[in-house]
C-alpha cells in the first residue's frame, strides 16, 4: 500500500510539473504578422450643467516582421499599412475624419497621416513582450511635418512635441506594450491559475495583474486587471484621470503572438483648457480597444 501511495504521489507531482509552462515569444526570422486594431474612446466633460461628449473612433492596421533574434530578444520591423481616425462631438458634429489611404486635397491631416504609411520602424521585443527599444519614430514625425507644408519654426516645434507623444520612439513603445507585454519574466514557469505582475508608463501608466486562465498545444488564454493613471498635458488642454482596465487575450501557444485581445477601460478625474485658466472640468473616459491578428 505504501508503494502504491508513493507511486501515486510521484505521478501527481510529475503531472503538476508538466502542467507548468514557460510563457514567452518563440518567433522565427521571417515571421510576419498583420494586426488590425479598432478603438473607441468616449470622453465626457461636465461644465455649467452641460455635457460635452467626444467620441474617437480609430482603426489601424500594421505589419510586423521578424528581422533577427539576438541576445534573447527579437528585432521587428513595424509599418503602418492603414490608419483611419474620426472625432465626433455631440454638440459640434464631426470634427475630424481622416482616412490615411485616401488623401483629400487641401486636408492637411490626411496628407500627414498618408505620409507615414509603409514607413518602417524597428522594435526590439524581449521574450516576455516588453519593448526595450524603438528606432525610427522620429522619421515618422519628420515625414508628417514635411507633408503638412508648415514652415513656421514655432508651429513646427508645437506639432513635433504633440506628435512625439504618440508617434515618437517612446510613444510607440508605450503604445505597443499594451498589445505585447503580456508574459512573466523570462524563465519564470507558470501553470493555469497562476498570476504575475508587470507595469508600463507613459501617457497611460498601468499596474497589471495577469492570470494564466488556460493553455493547450495551440492556444494560451490570459486575463488582466489593471490600475491606470492617465496623464495628458498638451498646450491647449490637459487631463489627469484614474481608473481601471480589464484585458482578455487569446494567443498562439507556439509563437506567443496574440490571436485576439480586448481591452476595456473606465477612468475619471478632471481636465482643463488653457483658455479657461485653472478651472477643473469633471471628466470621464470609457474605452474599448480590440486587436486581431489576420492569418
Amino acid at each position: 500500500m505504501k508503494k502504491l501511495f508513493f507511486l501515486a504521489t510521484v505521478l501527481l507531482c510529475s503531472l503538476v510539473i508538466k502542467a507548468q509552462s514557460n510563457l514567452e515569444y518563440k518567433l522565427s526570422v521571417g515571421d510576419t504578422f498583420i494586426v488590425q486594431q479598432n478603438a473607441q474612446q468616449v470622453i465626457t466633460q461636465e461644465m455649467e450643467g452641460m455635457s460635452h461628449e467626444l467620441t474617437n473612433d480609430i482603426f489601424g492596421e500594421y505589419k510586423m516582421k521578424v528581422l533577427e533574434k539576438k541576445d534573447g530578444a527579437y528585432v521587428l520591423e513595424m509599418s503602418f499599412t492603414d490608419l483611419n481616425m474620426k472625432m465626433t462631438s455631440n454638440l459640434q458634429g464631426v470634427l475630424m475624419d481622416v482616412k490615411a489611404k485616401n488623401v483629400n486635397e487641401g486636408d492637411i491631416q490626411s496628407t500627414m497621416f498618408n505620409s507615414i504609411l509603409n514607413t518602417p520602424v524597428k522594435i526590439v521585443l524581449a521574450n516576455n513582450g516588453n519593448i526595450t527599444n524603438v528606432t525610427g519614430g522620429e522619421d515618422l514625425i519628420d515625414k508628417m511635418i514635411n507633408a503638412s507644408g508648415v514652415t513656421d519654426s514655432n508651429t513646427i516645434n508645437t506639432i513635433r512635441t504633440s506628435l512625439g507623444k504618440e508617434y515618437g520612439s517612446d510613444g510607440l513603445a508605450n503604445s505597443f506594450k499594451q498589445m505585447t507585454y503580456i508574459y512573466p519574466n523570462s524563465g519564470e514557469k507558470v501553470a493555469s491559475g497562476d498570476t504575475w505582475k508587470n507595469a508600463y508608463s507613459g501617457k497611460l501608466s498601468t499596474k497589471n495583474n495577469w492570470t494564466l486562465n488556460a493553455i493547450n498545444a495551440t492556444t494560451t488564454t490570459l486575463s488582466c486587471e489593471a490600475d491606470v493613471v492617465m496623464s495628458v498635458n498638451e498646450a491647449a488642454t490637459s487631463m489627469e484621470l484614474k481608473g481601471s482596465q480589464s484585458t482578455k487575450v487569446t494567443a498562439n501557444a507556439k509563437t506567443g503572438f496574440i490571436k485576439e485581445m480586448t481591452v476595456t477601460g473606465s477612468y475619471k478625474g478632471s481636465s482643463s483648457v488653457a483658455m479657461l485658466g485653472d478651472q477643473k472640468i469633471p471628466t470621464k473616459i470609457t474605452s474599448t480597444i480590440t486587436y486581431k491578428t489576420i492569418e
